[in-house]
């Protein structure tokens, strides 16, 4: 199976004896599936099937379907009665000649009752109308399997972006790993400095105590377990993504993740440095999620 968005658009038509048809399909963005049908008066006795191919196809997603229906039958041409057409013709002729009017015109004389039959159209048989509700019914496969593939197409123009969204993401984790800001050396001589300008400010502090809080200061601005949930986390995105199953809500509740990690990270940041690697980060997650609300 491959990757679909939620967005996309497909139509389908077709004859059936006396009758035209046509189906107009279009899905977009949606939390769980919703099928929105619209059918015409007299063919309700199909929304049950149709509901039932459509949710076959769909997964995730708001998807409309409208069916319209109009009857064609040979009937209903008008047709020109040539006999009273004539005589009508040759009468007014003759009584234009006599009166010294005019000569009267065809438009004229198919005006007059009785020059144009339309004979009434014939009710549709039942067989017919089977006929016809099974074509409607192959003519929406068709029509689901052009959405589908529509769906699958966008899907892998946006599987593409999301994969080179988590390499950016990959590429900032691993500056945060190098950042200078995280060797035992530069933590060491910040918390000293900063320990020393304490006990310049306030000697009758406990310089013992002092240090034992700066090594618990600098226990939690360790950003170890950030970065390790971080790497774990894009490895599972891509694991979702190479699946090619309906894994947007999977995908979203991950975005979710990435993104708490990346408070943290910044939140426990002791360096300018880091700070905006890890802003740097969470603007790119955005993007990431964006792209993710559109995987059914």
């Amino acid at each position: 199976m491959t990757l679909a968005s939620m967005t996309g658009f497909a139509t389908a038509e077709g004859e059936s004896g006396s009758a035209q048809w046509a189906w107009e399909l279009k899905t977009v963005n949606g939390k769980g599936l919703d099928i929105r049908l619209r059918l015409p008066s007299g063919f309700e006795a199909l929304e049950a099937a149709a509901k039932k191919d459509i949710a076959s196809v769909l997964r995730r997603g708001t998807g409309y379907a409208t069916l319209s229906v109009h009857r064609v039958d040979e009937s209903d041409q008008p047709t020109i009665n040539e006999a009273v057409l004539i005589d009508l013709a040759h009468q007014a002729k003759a009584l234009a000649e006599k009166c010294g009017l005019a000569a009267p015109t065809i438009e004229g004389l198919l005006a007059i009752r009785g020059t144009i039959d339309v004979r009434e159209k014939r009710d549709q048989s039942p067989d017919d109308m089977d006929s016809l509700q099974r074509d409607i019914l192959s003519g929406l496969s068709g029509a689901l399997a052009e959405l589908k593939e529509m769906r699958q197409r966008e899907g892998a123009e946006t599987a593409s972006v999301l994969l080179d969204r988590l390499s950016e993401i990959e590429d900032l984790v691993a500056r945060a790993e190098a950042s200078p800001a995280r060797t035992p050396d530069a933590i060491r001589k910040k918390l000293s400095e900063q320990v020393e300008k304490l006990l310049e400010s306030a000697s009758a502090l406990d310089s013992e105590r002092l240090h034992q809080e700066a090594v618990i200061l600098a226990t939690k601005a360790d950003i170890r377990e950030e970065l390790d949930r971080l790497t774990a986390h894009i490895q599972a995105a891509r694991d979702l993504l190479a699946s090619g199953e309906a894994v947007g809500r999977r995908l979203d509740f991950l975005a979710q993740e990435f993104n708490r990690e990346a408070n943290t990270l910044c939140s426990k940041s002791n360096d300018s440095g880091l700070t905006a690697i890890g802003l740097d980060l969470k603007a790119t997650i955005d993007q990431l999620r964006e792209q993710i609300q559109n995987i059914e």
